[in-house]
């Protein structure tokens, strides 16, 4: 039986509520390169990808050294979080302007500024210099990532596109591993210039492989015009509501005139794109795509399952330093079945899934979520160390299944011309959901930090507290854990703030759990595509 008859947009543009693996992917056009040219191009793009992923994690390492060197602790944070922003911004950008132009020339771009502001940020004199410099890299890395992820399914039969999708997110477990290492490796034997220096050589190799191999066969739109408004309101909202999660509950108070004005124009931004949305020739995200359930349900469970398995990674190391008393070593080890496991799963679902069997997979990977998630509410002080990497190993098959799932259930529901916003847009909802997950997260652990250290000071065991430590321990929850605050800080002291975070991390061990129960919620309503008779 065949497929419903597609609904026509006002515009002309058609809208298919289900799709057949003919109608709704890409044929790719595979017979346009041989293998051997295929592969090449595959290969760079992952390189490419692979350097975006591994700097968001190497520059971890080498912070302590560049703050010695350039000063500016104050701006210690934004050195992350502008490559961060700046990522998710141009994330939705590239893909839109993919489908407008084509891939290669903006590929070319995107590998270009990569290289050209690492060079830039290595050679900075100033704190201020590397956050701008930080900030054209993350340009650059999204520009990578959703061309990345566009080429390579581009240059995939529909057949083996989700085995594409598995390899590329175990390039991201990679990168999750060997970042960490290779900072402290350049920073020990060379100097931290070399932590961007490192991405010329080998974003060079991605940019030649690009230039001479890759052939556009995403050709874009003849009469493609840019939606400069749309881009404007939709980063301002992106900008507003981004900046809002990292700094509340922290920097500022969630009821601050600070985190209530950036919600406010974030807000005003989302407004101001709906309407220029509704009136663009050619808008940067077709608001009806919303009215396709598998692209709004695709997306809304990428972005709740990417705000449990962020919130779990990024505070899970408190709750083992913390409540469980491990050395960081100790931690080190009980986190890699995490990432080992989110690879794995990715990996796994890429190899097995076959069309029309996208949905039961999401739901293995959800319900595993789920399950991984509320195995968390039942840790304790006295919880083994290898429960806890159990525990996180399950957590990250789940995820690897839910995204490459999601993913391929997204780009299946727009027509081919529509392959670069059905796959930016997943790794937006990805990005977007992980942000606001580690900024709900930490606002928890902080309040519990925050109340406990004000009862402190105004009893008699504030006074061996100085102030200067008591702000530095409220606004970094995790130097609580480095050997010389604990060194000056009396026992009495170190375990009440201890018992604080493990009280803040069973809540965020609950918002972990409900998370994952949301993703499964919309995971269960995803479409069943049928195969075409």
């Amino acid at each position: 039986m065949k497929n419903p008859k597609a609904v026509h947009h006002e515009r002309g543009r058609k809208i298919h509520p289900e799709l057949s693996p003919s109608e709704g992917v890409d044929s790719a056009k595979p017979h346009l390169m041989d293998g051997k040219t295929r592969m090449l191009v595959i290969v760079a793009s992952l390189l490419a990808l692979f350097l975006g992923a591994l700097d968001a994690l190497v520059v971890g390492a080498a912070m302590p050294t560049i703050v010695a060197e350039l000063g500016g602790l104050s701006l210690y944070s934004w050195v992350f979080s502008s490559y961060l922003l700046a990522r998710a911004i141009s994330l939705p950008i590239f893909g839109k302007l993919c489908d407008l132009f084509g891939s290669k020339k903006l590929y070319i771009a995107a590998i270009a500024i990569f290289v050209v502001s690492s060079i830039l940020a290595g050679a900075a004199r100033s704190m201020t210099q590397l956050i701008v410099f930080r900030a054209l890299q993350g340009i650059g890395a999204g520009g990578n990532f959703a061309l990345a992820y566009i080429v390579v399914a581009d240059l995939s039969s529909p057949e083996k596109r989700g085995k594409m999708m598995g390899f590329i997110s175990f390039v991201w477990g990679i990168a999750s591993l060997m970042g960490p290492a290779m900072g402290g490796f350049i920073v020990s034997y060379w100097s931290w210039p070399w932590i961007f220096y490192i991405n010329v050589p080998v974003g060079g190799l991605a940019l030649l492989g690009i230039m001479f191999y890759l052939k556009d066969t995403h050709r874009g739109k003849a009469d493609g015009t840019v939606d400069y408004a749309g881009a404007l309101t939709l980063s301002a909202a992106v900008l507003g509501l981004l900046t809002a999660f990292m700094l509340a509950g922290r920097t500022y108070t969630w009821l601050s005139p600070q985190i209530l004005c950036l919600l406010g124009v974030s807000a005003a931004a989302v407004a101001a794109f709906i309407h220029v949305e509704r009136k663009a020739k050619d808008p940067i995200l077709e608001l009806s795509f919303f009215r396709i359930p598998g692209f709004s349900l695709g997306n809304a469970g990428a972005f709740f399952s990417s705000f449990a398995i962020f919130s779990l990674s990024s505070f899970s190391p408190l709750f083992i330093q913390g409540a469980l008393g491990k050395t960081p070593a100790q931690l080190g080890v009980a986190m890699i079945p995490l990432s080992l496991g989110w690879s794995a799963g990715a990996l796994l679902c890429g190899q097995l899934v076959r069309h029309p069997h996208e949905k039961s997979f999401s739901l293995l990977g959800a319900v595993t979520l789920v399950v991984s998630s509320g195995l968390t509410l039942t840790f304790s002080p006295s919880t083994s160390l290898p429960a806890c990497a159990l525990v996180f190993g399950l957590a990250g098959l789940g995820m690897g299944f839910v995204s490459i799932a999601t993913l391929l259930i997204v780009q299946r529901s727009l027509e081919p011309s529509d392959l670069g916003v059905a796959t930016s847009s997943h790794q937006f909802a990805r990005t977007l959901g992980g942000t606001v997950g580690i900024g709900v997260a930490g606002s928890f652990v902080t309040e519990r930090i925050t109340q406990s250290m004000d009862t402190m000071m105004r009893s008699p065991l504030g006074s061996v507290v100085p102030e200067s430590l008591a702000a530095q321990l409220t606004e970094n929850v995790q130097s609580l854990f480095q050997p010389e605050i604990q060194a000056v800080l009396p026992e009495a002291v170190l375990n009440a703030l201890q018992g604080a975070v493990g009280q803040g991390m069973e809540m965020v061990f609950l918002a972990v759990f409900g998370a994952s129960l949301v993703s499964l919620f919309f995971c269960l309503f995803l479409p069943a595509f049928k195969r075409s008779s």
